[in-house]
């Protein structure tokens, strides 16, 4: 692949992977997942604290990744226009103060403004961050793009147990803790931004063209299929973050630290799988790993809400393995149908993660006060048959 089809965009790219700036921005989506994570973590204390429904929760969840998805593709297409290298830094700062007003909250309303500067803080990261990994790829595409995601993976894994540590223990007020937190990834995304804007001052390469053997109506439905997949793997994922810990309680009468950790092995599992998901994505094709990776946890989820609490486990495992490969192919792969819109098209896929998930999450809530989280978990086990929709994807693409 050539230099100019690796970033896809308007904007210079590294004519070698630049290893420093992958890291430098994996290490920044683990501190911003890392406390976007704390707050589905603490859902139990808040339960308790403020005599939430699961209604409730989720319409706290709603506000947080609703914010985020709203607001991302709308970055990412001025962005395209306009980059915007010290945004990074900036998106942080709303992180840091949704941190510090969640933990000296005192009333739903409040929980609510919280989740939304948390969400606004993600809509102004993920677009970039994602256009700064395409950037340092040298060509690696499904490399650099999963090595930018298992950072966020990893934070959203490490943020139970934080909550299962420190804040479950301590109380609501700990949070504020994690300001520290929020600084470090300002530090470190102020030298990002550095970086960045140094490649915006260098000859621009040209916009790599669209395949002009995938017609129109081919294109909108790819699209609109890419869409409906993410879907599937977020509404999914936000049950599991949101839900698995109630449903760990109410099925096997754990308490929320123990369930908290569980948690964990699920997180851990999906940043396993993320990482492992790009290389594969490089080596096997996008649309490959998408098949495998959507359609595959089929049989464990159908099994995972009747078996007993070893089999829970490990079958959570598994299917956080499997399906979290799936993302940096989407993503890789609808940058390649859409080329030269990176920011929009990153902010479209971390958008409708978000929203989905989040819309998911709530009326799942809804369904959890009506008949119980076990309903749940078994309705939310059909989700991967939407994985079949793979074979809308143009095969000219791989």
């Amino acid at each position: 692949m050539s230099t100019t089809s690796a970033t896809g965009a308007a904007l210079p790219s590294a004519p070698k992977t630049s290893f420093w700036i992958l890291c430098a921005v994996s290490s920044s989506h683990f501190l911003n997942d890392l406390m976007q994570a704390l707050l589905p973590a603490i859902y139990p204390l808040l339960r308790d604290a403020y005599a939430l429904d699961f209604a409730q929760i989720g319409m706290i969840t709603l506000v947080n990744q609703f914010t985020a998805s709203l607001l991302q593709p709308l970055v990412g297409l001025y962005t395209d226009k306009r980059p915007q290298p010290y945004s990074l830094p900036i998106a942080m700062c709303s992180t840091l103060a949704g941190l510090l007003v969640l933990a000296r909250a005192d009333g739903f309303a409040q929980l609510l403004l919280a989740a939304a500067l948390i969400g606004i803080g993600s809509a102004i990261f993920h677009p970039e961050a994602s256009r700064v990994s395409r950037m340092a790829s040298g060509g690696r595409l499904g490399f650099a793009q999963a090595f930018f995601q298992v950072g966020g993976s990893l934070g959203t894994a490490i943020g139970p147990l934080m909550a299962a540590f420190i804040i479950l223990p301590r109380g609501q007020g700990t949070i504020s803790w994690f300001a520290l937190v929020a600084l470090t990834a300002i530090i470190l995304l102020a030298t990002v931004g550095r970086w960045y804007s140094g490649q915006n001052r260098r000859p621009r390469a040209p916009v790599a063209a669209r395949d002009p053997s995938i017609g129109r109506r081919d294109l909108v439905v790819a699209l609109i299929a890419i869409g409906l997949l993410v879907t599937a793997k977020n509404v999914y994922v936000a049950a599991m973050m949101s839900y698995y810990g109630f449903f760990l309680m109410e099925r096997f009468a754990l308490d929320a630290g123990t369930a908290q950790i569980n948690l964990f092995l699920f997180l851990g599992a999906v940043a396993v799988g993320t990482f492992f998901g790009g290389p594969a994505t490089d080596r096997f094709g996008r649309r490959a790993v998408i098949w495998v990776s959507m359609v595959g946890p089929l049989p464990f989820a159908l099994a995972m809400p009747y078996v007993p609490l070893p089999a829970t486990i490990a079958l959570t495992i598994i299917i956080g393995l499997v399906m979290a490969s799936a993302f940096s192919a989407l993503v890789v792969y609808a940058q390649e149908l859409l080329p030269g819109k990176v920011g929009l098209v990153s902010g479209m896929m971390f958008g409708v993660a978000f929203g989905m998930g989040a819309l998911g999450a709530a009326l799942l809530g809804l369904v959890a006060d009506w008949h119980g989280m076990e309903f749940v978990f078994r309705l939310i086990a059909f989700l991967p048959l939407l994985g079949f929709l793979t074979i809308l994807l143009p095969r000219k693409i791989r």
